[in-house]
């Protein structure tokens, strides 16, 4: 027994004598590249990476917007989790079962500001031609949310026409006074333009964005927007039509430059 036990204690010392004689890997590193050892900095894990598609997802005040209806149905909240912030019209309207959801899913709504009183004209003439008919129809609707006196200059149909005709019809109202601001579409909304810049006190810009409505008002003192129902959606439209009608005139060094065009305007007018 006493030989057992001497015998264990022997394996036991060599067995230590051995595993002390091992090199760490630390230490391995130091000898084989003391530089990289050196110079090695403590591990820095990343932080979130947000894509650039997200960002926006993640810096809004809101997790889904229907703020473009009037009327929120059951069908228009579902998927979103309980305390989601649901971004609506500020008068929108709502189903019975769309409020017990509201309710149950403890929704918070977010009511978009509305833009009626910043709204810088009174009454607007419409016009189009054929390709824009849809368009301005849908178009006299959304004004009317503005509290705007619409005059309507047509076409009234689908039926083929020439834009020149309702183009000078708008563009006139506005020259005389009897619109504060005229909105044409036809295709590509640059022959009407053309059309009511001949008229005198007309100034038309096509704009194809929310950025050139809001120049055309505020640097060149616009007061004729032309469309092309070829080349936005009605949602698009929508916002244009919106940034036209809320942009002024009012810095005077744009007011300068305007009345230097109304000055060669006067010069060739007879």
């Amino acid at each position: 027994m006493a030989q057992d036990k001497e015998t264990r204690e022997r394996v036991r010392e060599m067995v230590k004598q051995v595993l002390a004689s091992v090199p760490t890997v630390e230490e391995t590193e130091e000898k084989t590249s003391p530089e990289k050892n050196r110079s090695r900095q403590p591990e820095i894990f990343p932080q979130r990476v947000v894509v650039n598609s997200l960002k926006e997802e993640i810096g809004r005040d809101f997790d889904r917007d229907e703020s473009a209806k009037n009327l929120i149905t059951e069908d228009d909240l579902r998927g979103l989790d309980s305390g989601a912030r649901l971004r609506v019209a500020d008068d929108a309207k709502f189903t019975s079962l769309a409020e017990d959801f509201i309710q149950e899913k403890s929704i918070v709504l977010i009511k978009k500001s509305s833009r009626r009183a910043s709204v810088k004209v009174k009454t607007v003439a419409v016009g189009c031609d054929h390709g824009g008919f849809e368009f301005k129809e849908l178009l006299k609707d959304y004004l009317g949310n503005f509290n705007l006196q619409i005059r309507d200059f047509g076409t009234n149909s689908k039926d083929a026409v020439d834009y020149p005709d309702f183009a000078h019809q708008v563009a006139k109202a506005v020259s005389e006074k009897a619109a504060d601001v005229g909105i044409i579409i036809d295709g590509a909304g640059i022959g009407s333009a053309m059309t009511a810049n001949k008229i005198p006190g007309a100034r038309a810009a096509a704009c194809y964005n929310t950025a050139l409505a809001k120049n055309s008002r505020e640097h060149n003192g616009a007061n004729v927007l032309t469309l092309g129902s070829g080349q936005n959606t009605f949602a698009e439209i929508k916002e244009i039509v919106e940034a036209f009608l809320t942009n002024d005139l009012t810095e005077d060094r744009h007011k300068k430059r305007v009345a230097k065009i109304e000055a060669i305007e006067k010069q060739y007018s007879r």
